[in-house]
């Protein structure tokens, strides 16, 4: 590759940040949901059981079926057409939602959210292995998941700024109609300000065409790879617990404390996401870079190590006497929890062939959501349900999360078993992209 074909670090640094300003609006599209859960319920008339399908499995059905398809588009044509487009589309749907009159309408909204959101991470995943080397691969995908926690504050702030005291329809539906309008303007800019990068950039020395293999193949390729397989489980399984404390959260503070400010304390969740929760991504996406130097395996360890030290935590806050206590166990257990997603990123996109990128991010993501934001909060809204028969509201959500929170040991396992196997499956992954190079 000539070098007027290699992005200048300040465009590349300028494709970064908006690429994680973009998936920032992904999660403030889906976790404004659960923070608004309360006023939402009680305006529509929803239970917890219709609460956690809205939240999990209608959004994660469209959105994990609709990403295999936009991948296999996003590896063959233009990525930064199909993540604008798929921008507005999710935002679109996102303003519809602050329309609904019934769970019909939201969750139909709802799916519209998942079907656009579907497009984004695997096309901004393959242009940021196209614009970072692997060695800093890990780092520039756990920049780029910062837009996570980032996303969830800015849902927290909105939240505060934009609803009433009371909380009544109006300012619900509001929230969603200006971040519906906000996420279309967005979409505007990245189709102005990004360009196309060449695929293959990073591990290719001349620009040649890459052959797109058909999809039954790279799905064959794919699940091939031990490390891959495994690492789309740990993550999985640990986002389990994650949507699962996202979507029920709120509720449960409110039932905790119910003369506890409500501004008061979307704010302070919005500060813990956005500093404790980003710390832990962006620490644990620079550790990994660090002592992945030292040894791959490190890939698996720190994540297994992160998640065996959330299980205790996460259990504890859920059994504690005040709103305070909770916000303080929260913290820790949010900083842990940041610490797995920059890893696992740079193993989906590492371990990929690089004609594969796009389609690796949309199955690991195919596997990642419907196990996590699929099954996470409709598990936990049936057991809160279940375990309502006989005890108070508030002792049954305890029960659920404790239950819900053991999904972190299948995690666990998994993350051990790709320290194990990483070695082998990464020595191979660059003997295919060599191999791919000189066939090209």
């Amino acid at each position: 590759m000539t070098n007027h074909n290699k992005p200048s670090k300040h465009y590349r640094t300028m494709v970064l940040a908006l690429l994680t300003l973009v998936y920032g609006f992904n999660f403030i599209d889906r976790q404004i949901v659960g923070i608004l859960a309360p006023f939402i319920q009680e305006d529509l008339g929803l239970t917890n059981t219709q609460l956690g399908l809205l939240i999990g499995l209608a959004f994660a059905t469209f959105y994990t079926l609709v990403a295999i398809p936009l991948a296999w588009l996003a590896d063959r044509y233009n990525r930064v057409n199909i993540l604008s487009i798929a921008l507005a589309v999710w935002s679109g749907f996102t303003a519809l939602t602050g329309l609904a009159g019934n769970f019909l309408q939201i969750g139909l909204a709802r799916m519209g959210v998942g079907i656009g959101e579907a497009g984004g991470s695997p096309p901004s995943h393959s242009i940021i292995s196209d614009l970072y080397p692997k060695e800093e691969r890990a780092g520039a995908l756990g920049v780029y998941s910062m837009g996570i926690p980032l996303g969830v504050m800015t849902a927290y702030f909105a939240t505060a700024s934009l609803m009433g005291a009371s909380g009544d329809e109006v300012n619900w539906r509001r929230i969603f109609i200006f971040l519906g309008l906000t996420g279309i303007a967005l979409a505007v800019v990245v189709r102005l300000l990004l360009r196309e990068p060449v695929r293959g950039a990073m591990e290719f020395d001349n620009h040649a065409d890459i052959v797109q293999p058909p999809f039954a193949e790279s799905l064959k390729s794919l699940l091939k790879i031990p490390a891959w397989w495994s690492m789309c489980f740990g993550i999985a399984f640990g986002s389990f617990v994650s949507y699962s404390f996202g979507a029920f959260q709120t509720k449960y503070l409110v039932m905790l404390d119910p003369n506890f400010d409500f501004k008061t304390l979307v704010i302070m969740l919005g500060v813990i996401n956005g500093t404790t929760y980003a710390a832990g991504v962006y620490f644990g996406a620079k550790l990994t870079d660090i002592w992945g130097a030292k040894t791959i395996r490190a890939y698996g360890w720190l994540p297994a190590m992160a998640i065996s030290l959330c299980l205790p935590i996460g259990v504890m806050s859920f059994w504690v006497s005040s709103v305070w206590t909770h916000l303080v166990f929260m913290t820790f257990l949010l900083l842990f929890l940041g610490i797995y997603l920059g890893p696992s990123f740079a193993i989906a996109q590492t371990l990929a062939p690089v004609n594969m990128r796009a389609m690796s991010t949309a199955l690991f993501f195919f596997i990642l959501n419907m196990i996590s934001l699929g099954g996470g909060p409709t598990f936990t809204g049936w057991m809160i349900d279940v375990f309502k028969q006989g005890n108070t509201d508030i002792t049954a959500m305890r029960y659920a999360m404790t239950v819900t929170f053991g999904m972190f040991i299948p995690s666990i396992v998994s993350f051990m078993i790709v320290a194990r196997v990483l070695p082998n499956d990464w020595a191979a992954a660059e003997k295919r992209n060599q191999a791919l190079a000189k066939s090209a």
